[in-house]
């Protein structure tokens, strides 16, 4: 990461990603968009069972969604479930163990989920921590370089909102939207970044506030008047790249990736 992009990604963050930049944005927010009931959705969340995915799994419950949940621990996993009924009084819940990790699973897991459900929207949550990156087509693995959890993130983030973009123009039938929740106060942040946690956990947003855009994106009709193929954030559209930083990705670079992910696809089928 540059000097340049990450200074600007920083002072960005403080005014935009924190809890007093959620605030602010929310006094444009229109209160009845998420005054909604959806009986009789399939929702899918990957990770519901803590922070982000947690809050958003229960408020789609409280609306009468039915709720898959994808998660790694069948422990933490039951835990969960049973905190998301007791809370909103749905039954409707359900569990599906799966290493994510695992491309052959994933694929297994996804055939089978087809044969045996309906799925109304399928929830995947990015980061503005992409901006500090550009799509680095020629090591999608981070093989090739010193490791660094962070900028690995980053760089798997954006890959995540190219593949929306390009989602968007291949199914123009379905709509795809990415979103940035801000600067949230979660267990994966405690573990994975205590120092940038010590500093800000008096600023971070609350996983509540956090899941508020992911909501909004999956439930309201108001969403999908938005182009579909945008990253959000607080409900708004936003650029995808931090201005002067070099991030954007050629169309050759985009096919390129497409080309290795269907390639990687047919192997694992």
């Amino acid at each position: 990461m540059s000097l340049y992009r990450s200074a600007v990604w920083f002072a960005k963050g403080l005014r935009e990603y924190t809890k007093s930049g959620y605030e602010s944005a929310a006094k444009d927010f229109v209160p009845d968009d998420l005054e909604v009931q959806v009986p009789g959705r399939a929702f899918l969340v990957t990770g519901g069972n803590s922070g982000i995915g947690k809050a958003t799994a229960t408020e789609i419950a409280k609306r009468g969604g039915t709720v898959h949940l994808v998660c790694r621990d069948q422990e933490r996993a039951e835990g969960a479930k049973a905190e998301i009924i007791r809370e909103s009084g749905n039954q409707n819940i359900f569990l599906h163990i799966v290493d994510l990790s695992d491309p052959k699973k994933i694929w297994k897991f996804a055939e089978d989920f087809k044969q045996e459900h309906k799925l109304n929207v399928l929830i995947t949550v990015s980061s503005g921590g992409m901006l500090v990156q550009k799509l680095n087509i020629n090591d999608l693995q981070s093989e090739r370089t010193a490791f660094d959890g962070t900028m690995v993130y980053a760089q798997n983030k954006r890959q995540q909102v190219v593949l929306t973009e390009h989602w968007a123009r291949a199914h123009p039938t379905i709509h795809f939207s990415s979103m940035h929740p801000g600067w949230v106060d979660t267990p994966g942040v405690q573990r994975s970044m205590p120092g940038f946690y010590s500093r800000l956990k008096d600023r971070l947003r609350s996983a509540a506030q956090g899941a508020d855009t992911v909501l909004w994106l999956a439930l309201t009709p108001a969403a999908t008047a938005q182009r579909s193929g945008c990253f959000f954030q607080d409900r708004k559209p936003v650029p995808t790249h931090l201005p002067l930083a070099r991030t954007s990705s050629s169309l050759a670079e985009e096919e390129k990736l497409m080309e290795i992910l269907e390639e990687l696809a047919h192997r694992f089928k």
